[in-house]
């Protein structure tokens, strides 16, 4: 995940990778994959004899997993830059941060000490009591925390209870990988700047969130969706890009973004315009530097963003590049 400051930590939820609901006509597996695995193929993007290498990052993942790295180290020990995952970060430095500590407390609770079963409706507190007894058990603090906040934690915990997790083991792995081979890192974050951090801080501990949506479909996902969850796990872990491709991908967080950066708090915010499209941006054009500057390259992308037919190689390949699956 991105790391962030702490005043951006207590302002901004961690986007979660999420997949669709829609599922292929086929039964689930219930075991997830353990020991060594390959991982999806790279895709392929060139002009001419230059060549990056783009690989698709996944989570959740099975937790014991190791993977089996042989033809990714191959072609990192041939290549000259990694480009990282598109993102943005928000920076106050170090001793403004600290002056900020104040302004966090209480930040995660709701508005006026309201309680989970004030602020949700009946039905959806109703299918949250289950669901805290069996993946956060004896956790009465959290009843005062704001649906948003509670989402995450509890699906974190139904992952990790389900032999899931969403720790990036393996983008740190192709990290060690670069810096073992010297590779030049270019990180394509965009940088934001907080109006005020104080005041936006106070602000949003007043603010009222539209984020029912948020924790109703992170439970819906719970209830539901975990087998779906690990064939899609399996399916990265395999390199089953045909089986990859039958699933798609879904937005839970986009309702959970959306709380968030829908209130009044983000959007007085100058510098969160048009996030996406600048980080998108901003990848691209390091893309297409390394792709005129290298032989070889190797770049990372989200597996969603690389399966969307509008995405990050779609981009690329209507501005004339080669592009080849690993199928």
């Amino acid at each position: 995940m991105i790391k962030r400051s702490l005043s951006a930590l207590a302002l901004c939820l961690l986007a979660l990778p999420a997949w669709a609901q829609s599922e292929p006509q086929a039964l689930p597996e219930s075991v997830l994959v353990v020991g060594q695995k390959p991982g999806p193929g790279l895709w392929k993007v060139s002009r001419g004899d230059h060549v990056l290498w783009v690989f698709g990052s996944y989570a959740p993942l099975p937790r014991k997993m190791q993977w089996r790295a042989q033809q990714v180290e191959s072609i990192l020990a041939q290549s000259q830059e990694l480009i990282t995952l598109p993102g943005w970060s928000a920076h106050v430095g170090l001793l403004r941060g600290l002056t900020l500590l104040p302004f966090a407390y209480g930040l995660t609770k709701n508005p006026d000490g309201a309680t989970l079963k004030e602020v949700l409706p009946a039905d959806v507190y109703a299918r949250w009591l289950p669901l805290k007894a069996k993946y956060l058990g004896e956790d009465n603090g959290i009843e005062r925390e704001r649906p948003i906040f509670v989402a995450d934690k509890l699906y974190r915990m139904g992952l990790e209870k389900s032999g899931l997790t969403m720790r990036d083991d393996v983008r740190d792995a192709v990290f060690q990988i670069a810096k073992k081979n010297k590779l030049a890192i270019t990180s394509t974050q965009i940088t934001l700047d907080i109006d005020s951090p104080g005041q936006a801080m106070k602000d949003f501990k007043k603010a009222q969130l539209d984020d029912t949506a948020c924790l109703s479909l992170t439970m819906e996902r719970l209830e539901s969706d975990l087998d779906a969850m690990r064939l899609r796990a399996n399916a990265w872990a395999k390199g089953d890009i045909g089986a990859i491709r039958a699933l798609s991908f879904a937005d839970r967080d986009g309702a959970c973004d959306g709380a968030v950066f829908g209130s009044a708090v983000f959007k007085a915010q100058r510098d969160f315009k048009d996030i996406e499209a600048r980080v998108r941006s901003n990848w691209m054009a390091a893309a297409e530097k390394a792709l005129a500057a290298n032989k070889s390259s190797f770049a990372l992308l989200p597996l969603k963003d690389l399966l969307d037919p509008q995405g990050y190689l779609a981009a690329l390949q209507a501005k004339g590049y080669q592009v080849e699956s690993p199928e």
